[in-house]
């Protein structure tokens, strides 16, 4: 358990984030597959050790504990692997995370995955073999890391790969940033309308490609919380001005909510969150979050730490996470006073009370549970139960966390 004394903010402090682990792990599969890539600032997060280790072993029983994004881009990849049977397991919550559209595209084009315990989840057992089918429906709300893990393995099919999303899309700004990953390895594609287009890749690479990874916005995101809440202001390294990581839509929505300003110093690769002295709070705030879901935790402990009445919505993929982020929301914001009200898809404030007394946040499992409620430590002192959570994402946050506190 990680207790957090009430906490000030020290004015000016820089911290240093590790790559984005969505971008390295896409980064990584390319690499097994093609080749020729040089990856700088690779995250240092659970997920990522665990799947570069996943790729590096030859083994036929491949298990990723609780690394979603492991366990979705690696059923494609083993899937292309001609000849190779994999057994492809995980946690106990990860057998509960559903699975089924993407086992069922690639079946459509004409891979062979068993599943070993229960339909629709992990584990599942997979024959490689050489996919020539170019077509497949995906619907368009399902993760988009399912997507994406199609799309990683597109430019080494022979004949490319069209996926037509039926539905409206969740989480675009993933899957654009998968495209451009892939444009800028030399893969060709294009996205109009709900059709994506991925041609199979050529390799006139005579030289290395160096691509250095953007320390992850995700991560950022508590920042921009202490920032709110401490009006003091930080700043963090390594991000760019024309990032294509969707959750770096926090700028934007803290600016707005928050009065917290981004100012980028280019040449340092560095941002600065500068609290604006004389931003009044708005009344309310509505928002649909469907393009950067996993910031909606760390917004609804902002604003119910600020008393702030706030109705998100487009969070419809936060129930099958590393928990039920919706759920787990409504059971630990009643501790900092917040009363909401939950759906299918979305979580609003119904009344604000005073905090619990030695207030406790159960994390479920979930990275972001612990990181998201830390800021609260700015208002009283809280516990953040199995702590150690954080290293799924951001092992460093604890340490991080302590640069930015006064004595």
């Amino acid at each position: 358990m990680k207790k957090l004394e009430k906490s000030k903010l020290t004015k000016d402090k820089t911290v240093q984030i590790s790559g984005s682990k969505s971008i390295s792990n896409r980064l990584l599969i390319l690499e097994s597959l093609f080749k020729g890539i040089q990856i700088g600032n690779l995250s240092n997060s659970q997920d990522t050790q665990l799947l570069k280790k996943a790729l590096s072993e030859n083994t036929e029983t491949v298990d990723i504990h609780h690394a979603g994004t492991a366990m979705r881009f690696l059923t494609s990849y083993y899937s292309i692997m001609e000849g190779k049977t994999t057994i492809l397991t995980g946690s106990k919550r990860m057998k509960e995370r559903p699975i089924k559209n993407l086992v069922a595209a690639l079946q459509h084009l004409g891979v062979e995955i068993e599943y070993l315990e229960n339909e629709g989840f992990p584990p599942l057992k997979i024959k490689g073999r050489k996919i020539t089918q170019t077509k497949v429906d995906v619907p368009a709300n399902i993760s988009s890391q399912f997507i994406t893990s199609l799309l990683l393995i597109a430019g080494k099919l022979k004949n490319g790969l069209d996926i037509n999303l039926v539905g409206e899309v969740t989480s675009r700004s993933y899957i654009e940033m998968t495209l451009d990953i892939l444009s800028r390895f030399g893969i060709k594609n294009s996205f109009i309308g709900n059709t994506i287009k991925v041609e199979p890749f050529i390799n006139n690479h005579s030289s290395i490609i160096n691509y250095e990874v953007e320390s992850d916005w995700s991560s950022a995101s508590y920042f921009y919380s202490f920032a709110a809440l401490g009006r003091e202001t930080i700043h963090l390294k390594s991000f760019y001005k024309t990032s294509t990581q969707g959750d770096a839509a926090i700028a934007e929505i803290y600016n707005e909510f928050f009065g917290i300003k981004t100012v980028f110093t280019e040449s340092e690769h560095k941002i600065s969150l500068q609290p604006d002295p004389d931003f009044r709070f708005p009344e309310k705030i509505v928002l649909d979050m469907n393009n950067c879901p996993d910031i909606a935790q760390t917004l609804c402990v902002t604003a119910a730490a600020l008393k702030i009445p706030f109705e998100i919505s487009g969070l419809g993929t936060l129930r099958v996470k590393e928990t039920d982020r919706l759920l787990a929301l409504y059971n630990e914001l009643k501790k900092l006073g917040a009363e909401t009200e939950i759906t299918d898809s979305a979580i609003k404030s119904v009344g604000f009370n005073e905090p619990e007394e030695n207030i406790s946040i159960k994390t479920y499992q979930d990275h972001r549970m612990a990181m998201s409620f830390a800021p609260f430590c700015l208002i009283s002192e809280l516990n953040i139960e199995d702590e150690n959570v954080v290293e799924k994402s951001y092992p460093m946050f604890w340490e991080d966390l302590s640069q930015i506190f006064t004595a």
